[in-house]
């Protein structure tokens, strides 16, 4: 008998490791159904207008919901009034299915570079009832990192619109982290900490997202108090509208880093100094970190989570990041489950139905120290069901094939796709149109939705409005026929050379196969050397002839917003092919001795390619570095604010840091960035190259980097005002450049990848 039950109880281990985790526990809005169908109503009367909105009958009836995933029902009354009914299990729910309407059967087009909203009239009636329901309970919206590369200086306005946005795209899930460093003052002021202590913590505003995951101290720093009244009041405002819409809001929660003055208000704490993050040696990093069982971890958690409650109210889901890009203290897996163990019990130390959003970006960042084991003992330090990890990079580095489903945590399959908001065309199509179905399918699969989480936004349209509409999917798209009809949606017209650039586009840049990572190393953003990595994934002559196509397309096109910036961004992306060249024939020509071509490569490159890119970006409002200034100066309320955060502005996008920490890693193509910053560089490195040739001295890039670095510094300090406003004319600009290197793109071009 004791054999038989030995293998009885073996096959009982074996079913129970097959069987399914415990399921999440019901998390729904909080919103009443009739507060969500009053928001998306107002969201429609603010895109549509109040007469074209009236036209649209929305409602919202929780019980649609099919198991707990939403969905929506779009159809025509028979002989009412209203052209279109819209029903949703949510306000999210409501709001996707009007902008699957207005996106199938009107014609239009929303994105974060402009609206294409030509309704027709009358509205035209549904032929047949539209049903769609979402294959996972969630589609998640941010990165921690996208609060400060994007939207660290916005007001009011600008998070409405986004939030709409958000709900049109059908999203439910997303971090609601403004104004969080408010209520860590008020905890550590009540903890015994004094002002200059917290002072000394906070980093500048455009720095946040490195201070709350425990990189970064101090640096760009403090915050004034007017900054915290104003985040505050900001804050409550995107709570109320995204909780309206029935949108779930991720708060913070204690990941464990804290500032040195508790040490000094409490002598006994066991904490350790972390290691520097990133390049930043201990001046600004080397955050310490409580063990998990000192009393303050608890104390200190709890404490945040109840006051952050207090103040805002909660949804009960709550995200930190203990280890992101720093090695844990120890690999041992008990060590880990008692961290991971301390953050969740802080969580529900404040709200027993707390769940952990946590992001999954550290296993596959640090595979070395990631191993199974370690991996497994941090998620199972939190019970099964009780926490989501976010498979941030899944598009290119999915974590759930090797840990066997996050050991059966539930996870977010997320497309990443942009790194420090580079500018860049740039996708996976392919990875993103199959990724999702095929990580359901996996044996055992714990996915309960797809996400989003770039770490800056405002680039690449096409690529998140094909990932929002993979959410609803269930199953992959036709690419090409895809995008053809994004084109026709996006300009308001058929176009066939239009459709005939979309066409190249998608098989050339935004179909980057393999481990792809959107991270702009292009010799135009790049501080100059003689080994600069001028390799692409595609061939550069679909990017020039898809030029050529929308310049051809430009007469009729012409007077549409998004054409203007697909126009901007299709020649800056040429263009920036083209100083590859040009570095290559410099390059070449120094290597050579051959002083003439490097003359003329050189003055090419640094008196006409680079001043005419600055030009065309100068004409278009979404590619100005005066907008990126001048929002940041609003947000201040003296001249000293203003001055603290341009500088904090400035030092993003060039050195990231003081000493060029982790220079150029949010470079943006920005119309006085190019010429000032840029191209000042290009000239420096032309000019020491040629002085090299004519003195016969050996050319030394750490002379050099001593050099541009002063120069670099100098544009953050330099105090120039840059224009806000656009000027020149888009079409013409982009024809001139092409006139000029057209011929001389196509030639380089054909030979494909260099």
């Amino acid at each position: 008998m004791a054999a038989p039950l030995r293998v009885a109880a073996l096959a009982a281990m074996l079913a129970a490791a097959r069987a399914p985790p415990p399921p999440l526990p019901p998390v729904r809005a909080g919103a009443e159904d009739a507060r969500q169908e009053a928001a998306v109503r107002a969201l429609a009367r603010r895109l549509l207008g109040p007469r074209a909105a009236a036209a649209v009958a929305l409602s919202v009836d929780g019980s649609l919901a099919a198991g707990g995933l939403d969905s929506y029902r779009v159809h025509s009354p028979p002989g009412a009034a209203v052209a279109v009914a819209v029903a949703g299990s949510s306000g999210v729910a409501a709001a996707a299915g009007l902008h699957r309407y207005l996106r199938d059967l009107c014609g239009c087009h929303l994105s974060w570079s402009g609206a294409q909203l030509r309704l027709p009239d009358p509205l035209p009636r549904v032929p047949a009832e539209i049903r769609a329901t979402s294959p996972g309970r969630f589609r998640y919206y941010q990165n921690v990192c996208t609060q400060s590369y994007s939207y660290v200086w916005w007001d009011w306005a600008r998070w409405e619109k986004e939030i709409d946005w958000m709900a049109l795209s059908g999203i439910n899930l997303a971090l609601a982290f403004v104004g969080q460093e408010a209520i860590w003052q008020r905890v550590y002021l009540s903890l015994g900490l004094n002002q200059s202590e917290i002072d000394e913590y906070f980093t500048g505003p455009a720095f946040l997202a490195w201070n709350r995951m425990g990189n970064l101290h101090g640096w760009a720093g403090p915050l004034p108090q007017a900054w915290h009244l104003k985040q505050l009041y900001v804050q409550y405002r995107v709570l109320e509208r995204m909780r309206s819409l029935g949108m779930i809001t991720v708060l913070p929660a204690f990941a464990g880093h804290v500032p040195q003055g508790v040490l000094r208000a409490f002598p006994r704490v066991n904490a350790t100094r972390l290691g520097g993050w990133s390049h930043f040696d201990c001046t600004y990093s080397c955050t310490y970190l409580l063990d998990p069982e000192d009393p303050m971890f608890q104390v200190i958690g709890t404490l945040f989570l109840k006051e952050l409650i207090k103040e805002f109210g909660t949804d009960h889901i709550y995200s930190a990041d203990t280890f992101n890009e720093m090695n844990p203290l120890s690999s041992d897996p008990a060590y880990l489950s008692r961290v991971s163990n301390a953050v969740f019990r802080s969580m529900t130390g404040a709200d027993p139905e707390a769940l952990w959003l946590m992001q999954g970006w550290l296993f596959q960042h640090q595979p070395d120290f990631w191993q199974p084991t370690q991996v497994r003992a941090l998620l199972h330090g939190v019970p099964l069901g009780r926490m989501i990890v976010l498979d941030l990079f899944a598009e290119s580095k999915p974590v759930y094939q090797w840990t066997e489903s996050f050991y059966g945590q539930p996870f977010i399959w997320c497309m990443l796709h942009n790194f420090g908001g580079n500018h860049g065309l740039f996708g996976t199509v392919e990875a993103i149109n199959h990724g999702p179905f095929a990580a359901r399918r996996f044996p055992n699969s714990t996915m309960v939705g797809t996400g989003l989480a770039p770490e800056g936004i405002e680039q690449n349209d096409m690529v998140y409005e094909l990932m929002n509409e993979l959410g609803w999917r269930q199953e992959p798209l036709d690419l090409p026929s895809w995008v053809v009809r994004y084109a026709e949606r996006r300009y308001g017209a058929p176009n066939a050379a239009a459709a005939q650039a979309w066409q190249l586009l998608l098989r050339s840049v935004y179909n980057c196969t393999g481990v792809c990572v959107n991270h702009n190393h292009s010799p135009l953003v790049r501080r100059p050397s003689l080994r600069m990595d001028t390799e692409v994934w595609y061939n550069k002559s679909d990017v020039y002839e898809a030029w050529r196509l929308l310049l051809s397309a430009g007469t009729e096109l012409g007077s549409s917003p998004t054409f203007s910036y697909d126009l901007v961004d299709v020649t800056r992306q040429a263009a920036q092919q083209l100083v590859s060249d040009y570095y290559l024939s410099i390059r070449q020509a120094f290597q050579s001795h051959s002083l003439p071509d490097l003359l003329t490569a050189g003055g090419v490159l640094v008196y006409d390619l680079l001043p005419e890119l600055d030009s065309l970006l100068s004409s278009h409002s979404l590619f100005l570095l005066g907008r990126w200034l001048e929002s940041a100066r609003a947000v201040a309320t003296s001249n000293r604010e203003a001055e603290q955060y341009e500088l904090n502005a400035r030092n993003q996008v060039t050195l990231w840091g003081p000493d060029g920490n982790i220079l150029d890693y949010a470079n943006k193509q920005l119309g006085g960035l190019v010429l000032d910053y840029y191209g000042v560089r290009w000239s420096l490195f032309v000019s020491a190259l040629v002085e090299s040739l004519n003195s016969g001295n050996p050319f030394h890039q750490d002379q050099f980097n001593q050099a541009v670095f002063q120069l670099e510094r100098g544009f953050i300090y330099n105090k120039k005002r840059y224009p806000s406003v656009p000027v020149g004319d888009t079409l013409a600009i982009s024809k001139k450049i092409f006139l000029k290197y057209y011929p001389r793109a196509m030639r380089r071009g054909r030979a494909g990848p260099v």
